[in-house]
């Protein structure tokens, strides 16, 4: 267990957009359905002005590819559109990846305008992935990159994932979840990630349960009777300090006292955070109960937490709901897919797309892209993306470009750098070469990257610019272009 598929059985290959298809026919009655094509899938700003992303949602996309294919009841359905021969619905019916991708690995902290998919492929396969690729690095990318946020906040804290409900749908829920363990939660209230995934499953009472009861104390009573190895009891029903608490006692006292058991915890889900937990702490020390947690839930994000924290609240565990599975101070990551080059008579032919808005602007060709480390800090000084067929040489001095200004450049000193590429090789010629990782590795792999970067990175406000520049024939070669494509 740990990177199982939700349902086995569904077929993922329709979740795409119209114009894929309309696309894919076209070049298919050109002619151009063999030519060879290169897409980057990359992002241009960091959600919720952060300072960087966790690369998130391999796995899943690697199983969408390896089980990409289109059934009898697609080819059925495309017919009745009217707009495909049978020529092409042929085709399509015969059709497997069979192109190479090169991807960021997963838990990886990746930044604006680097590459963190690249494919190879036939140009309508290649074309064909477009839509399923973004929706699932996309997602998973955020909500890891929320959780990270969070948990950072929480000091070490354990914070769990409770934002089922609040999921945009089963999957959001589901995968959801998956990506915020990547990102550091402690584990989830979502059983179906718990099977799929291997995430730890936690949770305890509602509202509902003690309403269910004559009484607070026998709805405690009863749940510390089936529970008393891990009796957490939810205690803002009725009123947090003159009920809930002292009902949370008075069951530690007469029913787990007795049977050689203490209380696990309390957790509040309502009211002033800060100055509720600073008096249910004395309450419970009182009792004798200091080694009784207190957990809280209630719309936290990390400036909350942050905030009550600061205020000196008694927490020991964080819930946490639709802030971290819905990303909801910055809903939507914005990864585009754009084709980079095509082949020609054997030519590798680096193509553009301009725009206005020059962040929109991108960079041209088959590219790589290297992590750049200082020797003497063994942190991360930038990141360098350049053609594929340049090479670093980490003995001879090294000047990186600005995405779109020459002048704006920096020198690295023989001597004083290594490197690493960012990339790994994911599929070659339609079959998976990347060994899949579980989910302790991957949340390690967080952990470890992060060490490179400088905590500045991190700040929840004005965090510092993280660099990602271009080699200098890379920069040269799409200024000529800008220059060519506007006359």
């Amino acid at each position: 267990m740990g990177n199982s598929t939700v349902s086995d059985a569904r077929n993922i290959t329709l979740v795409m957009d119209f114009y894929e298809l309309t696309m894919s026919y076209d070049y298919f009655k050109q002619g151009k359905k063999d030519e060879i094509a290169y897409f980057d899938m990359f992002y241009r700003k960091n959600p919720d002005n952060g300072g960087y992303v966790i690369m998130a949602g391999l796995q899943q996309l690697i199983e969408a590819i390896k089980d990409m294919h289109f059934s009898k009841g697609d080819i059925d359905y495309l017919r009745t559109l009217n707009m495909f021969d049978e020529e092409f619905l042929s085709y399509l019916a015969d059709f497997k990846f069979d192109g190479t991708i090169w991807a960021v690995p997963e838990g990886t902290p990746v930044f604006p305008y680097e590459p963190l998919v690249t494919v190879k492929g036939k140009l309508i396969e290649a074309q064909l992935l477009e839509t399923f690729l973004l929706v699932t690095i996309n997602h998973q990318s955020l909500i890891a990159t929320k959780t990270h946020r969070i948990v950072q906040e929480a000091k070490g804290r354990p914070v769990m994932e409770f934002g089922a409900r609040r999921a945009q749908g089963y999957d959001g829920a589901t995968y959801g979840a998956r990506a915020a363990y990547i990102g550091g939660a402690a584990g989830t209230a979502t059983v179906s990630a718990g099977k799929a995934f291997g995430i730890p499953v936690l949770g305890t009472m509602a509202h509902s349960f003690v309403q269910s009861f004559d009484t607070e104390y026998d709805a405690f009573k009863a749940y510390a009777e089936i529970y008393p190895d891990s009796c957490i009891l939810l205690v803002d029903t009725y009123d947090t300090l003159k009920s809930g608490i002292p009902n949370a006692i008075r069951v530690a006292e007469e029913v787990l006292q007795p049977m050689g058991k203490t209380l696990a915890g309390i957790r509040i889900d309502s009211g002033d955070i800060a100055y509720l937990t600073k008096k249910a702490r004395m309450m419970l020390d009182v009792a004798g109960l200091t080694n009784t947690k207190i957990s809280i839930s209630n719309s936290l994000d990390e400036y909350l937490i942050r905030s009550v924290l600061e205020q000196g609240a008694r927490i020991d565990s964080f819930g946490v709901g639709e802030n971290m599975i819905t990303s909801k101070s910055s809903p939507v990551f914005g990864g585009v897919y754009k084709m980079a080059a095509m082949e020609k008579d054997g030519q590798i032919v680096p193509k553009i797309k301009i725009s206005e808005n020059k962040e929109k602007i991108t960079n041209p060709g088959y590219k790589k892209v290297y992590r750049l480390i200082e020797n003497e800090t063994n942190k991360a000084i930038a990141d360098i993306v350049m053609f594929a067929d340049e090479t670093i040489d980490p003995e001879k001095n090294l000047t990186i470009y600005s995405q779109y200004d020459k002048w704006k450049n920096k020198t690295l000193i023989g001597g004083s750098y290594t490197f690493f590429e960012l990339q790994k090789p994911i599929f070659v010629d339609g079959e998976c070469v990347y060994e899949e990782k579980t989910l302790a590795e991957i949340r390690e792999n967080v952990k470890k990257q992060g060490t490179l970067l400088w905590d500045e990175i991190f700040r929840l406000e004005y965090p510092h610019a993280y660099y990602v520049d271009l080699s200098e024939r890379l920069i040269d070669y799409k200024l000529k272009m800008l220059e060519e494509k506007r006359g």
